[in-house]
């Protein structure tokens, strides 16, 4: 069991982090705000110097890996975290640079029990993606397919567990203050961030769900899921087909691809309305 002291010293060291970026002003100034979390807001920010306009997903970005989950989930309950905070957390999407190929080859390895080169034809060792817990590669496998290699990155799951273990406990102390806090239920909001998180840290959940939702959709022809490589799929490594795509937001390109925007809608809607 983690001592308090530990859960304080991280939380001022995040807290230290967040007031460089402006991100503990609105806290500070809301009036409903306990009087012991507010000077520990200050005590975080002691010395600082806060720029004008609060920095949010920057902040949550330099705290790390957990943070930027974290930031994502916070993104969608502005009753939490105020309009403001929850518009620019949005911005966490892919925000970490990604780790060396030679530590993401060492973690396939692992993960498969195999050398890279006997598992894959080719890999490309620049990836095409990297979040807050994994990174994705584009390869080959020996019998010409192309696919997509999604690698957790070496140790998140301990990083994940140290932080959710702080964030627990600090919900805890700020629901047992009352009032708004109290209202508001953050042990709730954690224990759920906590749920999905541990799912994301096992790929093969990832996996068995795309397998499941392919299933459930084989009655919309225009709705395509992934096929998964299950002999090259293990809870660290997700393998599954490569699928070229334009994003839905950019509608410029997709009309530029020949796509008609309404048809699309209408896919959408009608896959939405299947998966419910």
């Amino acid at each position: 069991m983690t001592a308090p002291a530990i859960h304080l010293w991280r939380l001022l060291k995040w807290g230290r982090i967040l007031a460089r970026h402006g991100a503990l002003k609105g806290i500070e100034r809301d009036p409903n705000t306990p009087a012991s979390v507010r000077r520990l807001v200050r005590v975080a920010r002691f010395g600082a110097r806060v720029p004008a306009v609060p920095r949010y997903a920057d902040a949550f970005q330099a705290i790390g890996p957990a943070a930027i989950k974290l930031g994502q989930t916070l993104a969608t309950r502005p009753d939490l975290v105020g309009e403001e905070a929850a518009h620019d957390l949005m911005r966490l999407q892919d925000a970490l640079p990604p780790l060396p190929y030679a530590t993401i080859k060492a973690a396939i390895e692992r993960g498969l029990g195999r050398p890279v080169d006997e598992v894959f034809a080719s890999i490309d060792e620049t990836p095409v993606g990297a979040a807050s817990i994994a990174q994705v590669h584009r390869a080959v496998t020996p019998d010409g397919r192309q696919v997509a290699v999604k690698v957790l990155r070496p140790g998140v799951e301990d990083e994940f567990a140290r932080a959710i273990d702080t964030y627990q406990w600090a919900a805890a102390q700020a629901e047992g203050l009352g009032g708004e806090l109290a209202r508001l239920r953050p042990r709730l909001v954690i224990e759920t961030f906590k749920r999905w998180t541990l799912r994301e840290l096992d790929l093969r959940r990832e996996a068995a769900s795309a397998s499941e939702l392919a299933e459930s959709m084989r009655a919309e022809p225009d709705y395509q899921v992934p096929a998964i490589d299950w002999q090259r799929t293990t809870g660290s490594v997700l393998t599954l087909e490569w699928i070229d795509g334009i994003k839905l937001t950019n509608r410029e390109a997709l009309i530029a691809a020949g796509h008609d925007p309404s048809k699309l809608a209408g896919i959408l809607v009608n896959a939405l309305l299947r998966q419910a």
